[in-house]
């Protein structure tokens, strides 16, 4: 198979990176900006700001009144939306093609100008939202706590991996206008950005169109992002929550590859292999055989500087958490010995490929091409990466995947047990 996103590259006098795809099929085109900050580049204390910045951007900037740029787009029929992760922010914009300058110069304008009308009160409503969003989505929601458990246990409290994206409350609550203003000086600047424009347009108009609107933005200071070390655990870990929930929930974790590097393919089709679809092996044992879950799930997390796989494990009402732990990690164990067959290789690699083809069937949104571009940039300093991405997928064999999987399982891991209140004793402890 061969994927074909051809797209030029070029970078402006303030550092600006921007890439262009043309592609005439449909009128449309989507235009994606990454920054590269996330909430890695936070401080032990001082956590939640890449995420509460990503609502305060769209709050109004010089010359976007607030609730204007939501409006503007969707006057023309455009949609947007931004996301923040531990590695950077993202904000999307897909428009019909004779609206790509309304979405460049929306961008522009809060790159450039959103400390000018950044306003105390503003501020203080924005973080009231992320602070209500932290009690609905984390504190206050079933089995809420269990990604910033891990995170807490996999990590050690300097590393910029140990705290939850959106942060932690306390951290919140203290933030400052201040803070923001610094965060946004820092990071918030056209040489710690790239922009990618995809779709039906052309690259001379869309470089010009750029050009115009951001070349005045000034560059920041050079920030080097910290790197440290390769997380490791120094003992197996085993954390019980209970919560307000009535089924009992176990997780393990290891650390794993991170993002693009050898081991991170072979990952994603071991989480298909064990918990992709009814045909997988853990839903076959757990759910069907034995009848002692109702759901189980496998994901590889890759992240830059670092990544962790995790097993999820829904069991049935008032099921003890032990049994289903030795099944997996028996599981575990017959891949070490037996391997992976063929056959069902062969269907992680279609379930893996069929994704990311899908993906592409659209220039914008998450996940799009123009969002693609922006993550081979970032990740890879090559946004042309599509071919290679894909060759590692389908490059992935039953040994590569077998072995994989048995280095994943000989490390330390974190299990953790959620029960339902007064139920500790369905804990896997």
């Amino acid at each position: 198979m061969k994927i074909s996103v051809p797209c030029e590259v070029f970078t402006l006098d303030n550092g600006l990176r921007l890439i262009v795809h043309e592609d005439h099929t449909t009128p449309l085109a989507a235009v994606n900006v990454w920054y590269h900050v996330g909430s890695r580049d936070e401080e032990p204390g001082r956590t939640g700001f890449a995420h509460l910045f990503e609502h305060l951007m769209f709050e109004g900037s010089a010359n976007v009144p607030p609730g204007e740029f939501d409006r503007a787009l969707e006057e023309v029929g455009g949609s947007n939306n931004g996301s923040t992760t531990a590695d950077r922010t993202n904000y999307w914009e897909t428009v019909p093609s004779n609206a790509v300058e309304l979405a460049l110069f929306l961008e522009a304008d809060r790159m450039g100008g959103l400390l000018e009308v950044l306003s105390a009160e503003r501020f203080d409503a924005q973080r009231d939202v992320v602070m209500n969003e932290r009690r609905e989505s984390y504190d206050n929601r079933p089995y809420g706590l269990a990604h910033e458990r891990l995170l807490n246990a996999l990590y050690a409290e300097d590393h910029p991996y140990h705290w939850p994206v959106i942060g932690f409350m306390a951290d919140i609550e203290a933030a400052s206008l201040a803070d923001a203003q610094a965060f946004c000086r820092t990071w918030y600047t056209p040489n710690n950005a790239s922009i990618a424009v995809a779709g039906d347009v052309e690259v001379g108009n869309v470089l010009e169109t750029v050009q115009r609107h951001f070349h005045a933005i000034p560059a920041g200071e050079p920030r080097p992002r910290r790197e440290p070390a390769a997380a490791t655990l120094e003992a197996d870990a085993r954390l019980v929550l209970e919560d307000a929930v009535q089924l009992p929930r176990l997780y393990i974790a290891w650390h794993s590859p991170p993002a693009f590097a050898p081991g991170d393919a072979e990952l994603d089709a071991v989480a298909q292999i064990l918990a992709a679809g009814k045909a997988s092996r853990l839903y076959r044992s757990l759910v069907v055989e034995r009848e002692l879950a109702v759901e189980v799930a496998a994901q590889q997390h890759s992240g830059q500087l670092g990544s962790s796989f995790v097993i999820t494990i829904t069991a049935r009402p008032d099921q003890s958490l032990a049994p289903v732990e030795q099944l997996v990690r028996a599981e575990l164990a017959r891949i070490a010995r037996d391997g992976f067959t063929r056959e069902e290789t062969e269907r992680a690699r279609n379930l893996m490929v069929t994704a990311f083809v899908d993906d592409l069937q659209t220039v914008g949104g998450f996940g799009g091409r123009a969002d693609r571009l922006n993550l081979y940039e970032h990740h890879l300093g090559d946004p042309d990466f599509f071919q290679h991405d894909l060759a590692r997928h389908m490059g992935v064999l039953p040994t590569s995947a077998a072995d994989a999987a048995t280095a994943l399982a000989r490390q330390r891991a974190v299990t953790l047990s959620i029960v339902p209140d007064g139920l500790l004793r369905l804990a896997a402890v």
